[in-house]
């Protein structure tokens, strides 16, 4: 029996998003607003600069300790 054989096939996952979606119409501007929160930022590039030329650089292997002091 082959998956494809079944056009008319739509899965459990399918069918509750579906449904979610007809129940709640402002679903999708809801997960757009919520993403603007935390990942749709600009980023300032003078300060990325200067964060990433303040950072030290990790030493190879880091629980070993220091030798040459």
């Amino acid at each position: 029996m082959h998956l494809f054989a079944y056009p008319h096939y739509t899965s459990d996952v399918t069918n509750f998003l579906t449904e979610m979606r007809q129940k709640n119409p402002d679903l999708v501007k809801q997960q757009q607003a919520g993403r603007a929160l935390l990942w749709d930022k600009q980023i300032d590039r003078a300060i990325k600069r200067d964060v990433e030329a303040g950072q030290i650089a990790q030493q190879p292997y880091v629980y070993q300790t220091k030798t040459d002091l």
